[in-house]
């Protein structure tokens, strides 16, 4: 029986998926729900510092860049927030104890630390179906936290992409 399920979770269709999962089993054994978000600063949704850099002798931010890349993370982090709360309060009017929060770093690390910290019984991902070298190069949350745990973990599968969905993906993961 789980008492303390931590969520980790993202703004996609995936993340919904395990968010509403992870509601129906914290109902079923009266467990507390911890939901978190990890702003990662690798991943392709967020704003890349790199892309920012004028000159690639001696890689320098302007002011104007810097303040421009600075906002767009404090858009994303307030935007993160919002959905949490949103979360938090859909679990509460379901009857379920929920808290959250959001923390910047590698997402499988993160999920890990903040668990084990929790006390968590058990950690519900998703996995996004990534495959081959998409999945060598991005890395894989899922597979992260699967090994490094020090609890049980469920991973909920996101919609599998097609071949050439995979392909795609593997084109733009060579790319950067």
């Amino acid at each position: 029986m789980f008492h303390k399920i931590l969520v980790g979770l993202d703004n996609s269709e995936i993340g919904k998926q395990v968010f509403e999962e992870a509601l129906s089993l914290a109902k079923t054994n009266d467990a507390r729900l911890m939901i978190l978000n990890v702003l990662d600063p690798f991943d392709e949704r967020y704003p890349n510092a790199l892309a920012l850099q004028t000159n690639s002798i001696y890689p320098t931010f302007h002011a104007e860049a810097m303040n421009y890349y600075m906002g767009h993370w404090d858009q994303l982090k307030q935007e993160g927030i919002e959905f949490l709360r949103l979360l938090c309060k859909e679990a509460s009017t379901q009857g379920v104890t929920a808290e959250f929060t959001q923390n910047f770093g590698e997402p499988g690390r993160t999920i890990c630390e903040i668990a084990k910290s929790w006390k968590a019984d058990l950690i519900m991902v998703g996995r996004r179906g990534r495959l081959g070298l998409s999945e060598f190069i991005l890395g894989s949350v899922s597979n992260y936290v699967l090994h490094h745990a020090h609890c049980s973990v469920l991973t909920i599968q996101g919609v599998i992409p097609t071949e050439a969905q995979e392909l795609e993906s593997q084109e733009t993961a060579s790319v950067i």
